[in-house]
């Protein structure tokens, strides 16, 4: 994979990023989402590539938005995969909260888990802790195991999980150990990455979310160095028919990180509202800036990236929603 291709990448997640930072705070969850779908779709199709969404808001007949299996990019080029979310933190962006941002990552045929939208049990941490945890094990078996590598004290654990009550039970395990906890509304793609952040003050992600946000968590664990390991969870029978249709077979699976994401990988973020992984976006008259990271796995290179974008000489993507 052509290593331009992650910045050509990061110009998607700024267009979608940007369509749905004017809508942070509006209250209105679908004009957000929507705005950042239609500039990160515009932006994709721009791209010399014969892209396929494998991880997106979902299969053909029911997502209006992104789906799995859409092509995108002119048609020419390489032949790659896709995982975006153009807006993570769909709800922190409508209500105004932190931590939202617009994410995408790019593999080569084969590289990433084709996974329904379902949930997702998983467990992620940083570069210290790769290879010690086991998700088929207890969160108080992980959770000693954490400790023990980071040479600390359960009371120095930070434990980072979705605002559930699904999780009410592993909140009363976690504390019963003495680890805190940091409860987060939504966004826990962020959340997983910050984990590998020495100054995010977070040491374990722990809990159930997104399928589709857990391989995209792979993508980005594998250029930093980290590990995720995650289970399919199923709440009805539709969701078990739509697992196999799309390939799945063993049900009760627990998913290494290589076998979610593998092989030369590239993800890219950019901030939508500011939060512990990046600065959100900022509007100033005829203009913004932004804030994204940009990763390869080839090499492990992680790139920082302050953008300042003048919409009187590049205008932005226009967007059925811009106002």
């Amino acid at each position: 994979m052509d290593r331009n291709l992650a910045l050509e990448s990061v110009r998607a997640t700024e267009a979608a990023a940007i369509a749905s930072a004017r809508t942070v705070g509006m209250g209105d969850e679908k004009i957000s989402d929507q705005a950042a779908v239609e500039a990160m779709r515009t932006a994709f199709n721009r791209i010399e590539m014969r892209g396929r969404v494998v991880i997106g808001e979902g299969e053909r007949d029911e997502a209006p938005m992104l789906y799995i299996g859409e092509q995108l990019g002119t048609g020419k080029g390489p032949e790659l995969e896709l995982a975006i979310d153009p807006l993570e933190g769909t709800t922190i962006c409508a209500h105004g909260m932190s931590n939202a941002i617009s994410v995408a990552a790019m593999a080569e045929p084969g590289g990433l888990l084709n996974a329904p939208d379902v949930y997702m049990r998983k467990i992620a941490v940083g570069p210290e802790c790769r290879g010690v945890i086991d998700l088929r094990n207890s969160a108080t078996w992980n959770l000693e195991k954490i400790a023990e590598a980071k040479g600390c004290k359960f009371n120095e654990i930070t434990v980072v999980m979705l605002n559930r009550p699904r999780h009410h039970d592993l909140m009363n395990e976690v504390r019963a150990l003495g680890c805190r906890i940091r409860l987060i509304q939504d966004g826990d793609v962020s959340a997983a990455i910050a984990v590998c952040e020495p100054d995010s003050g977070i040491d374990v992600l722990m809990g159930i979310g997104g399928a589709p946000e857990g391989v995209i968590t792979a993508a980005a664990m594998l250029c930093v160095g980290g590990e995720i390991q995650g289970q399919l969870i199923f709440r009805n029978d539709d969701e078990i028919a739509r697992a196999k249709k799309m390939g799945i077979t063993d049900l009760e699976k627990f998913y290494a990180m290589e076998e979610l994401a593998r092989g030369r990988v590239m993800f890219t973020a950019t901030g939508v509202t500011t939060g512990t992984f990046l600065k959100g976006v900022n509007f100033f008259a005829n203009g913004c800036t932004t804030h994204s990271v940009v990763m390869r796995s080839a090499s492990g290179t992680i790139r920082h990236l302050s953008a300042v974008h003048r919409f009187d000489i590049k205008p932005e993507i226009k967007t059925s929603v811009s106002r």
